[in-house]
């Protein structure tokens, strides 16, 4: 079985695996961070979000053997603390239902917000329209986000 040395939260860590095993596997099976969820399997509703270079990626979809020196972060990256102004704001707006999507949400308005520090509403309905979330907290999302860039910028 190959070896792989991916750099995860900022941390290298070396794992074997099957070239083809999705990153989101690694992250759960191997390395037990498992904030980040496995929805539906088709990289279509963005629970497996995780930044690779700081772009919001779908990790079901991407293999193991893709990855080389990229950085990879997970909600458990994020932040140490849950003191990201998108967590304190995903509190602050009470967005969590059942939370199932939540770290997917998280990681691609974090992405999002990096790109665009001032969006506009519009513009944070296009950023977040990938990510699924089936209790349709979508207003409370769109607000949280809203509350982080302020935040931010």
């Amino acid at each position: 079985m190959p070896t792989y040395n991916l750099k995860i939260n900022g941390e290298a860590v070396t794992v074997d695996a099957d070239s083809d095993t999705p990153l989101l596997w690694i992250l759960r099976d191997k390395l037990n961070l498992v904030g980040t969820k496995f929805g539906c399997g088709i990289a279509q509703c963005g629970a497996c979000t995780v930044h690779v270079d700081g772009n919001a990626t779908r990790s079901c979809q991407l293999q193991v053997s893709l990855l080389d020196k990229e950085e990879i972060t997970t909600i458990e990256g994020l932040s140490k603390d849950g003191s990201h102004p998108l967590q304190e704001a995903w509190e602050e707006e009470d967005v969590p239902q059942c939370g199932y999507c939540q770290a997917g949400q998280i990681m691609t308005a974090a992405s999002f917000l990096k790109e665009n520090p001032n969006p506009t509403t519009e513009e944070i309905r296009e950023a977040m329209h990938g990510n699924l979330c089936r209790c349709a907290s979508y207003n409370r999302i769109e607000k949280a986000v809203a509350k982080a860039a302020t935040k931010i910028s």
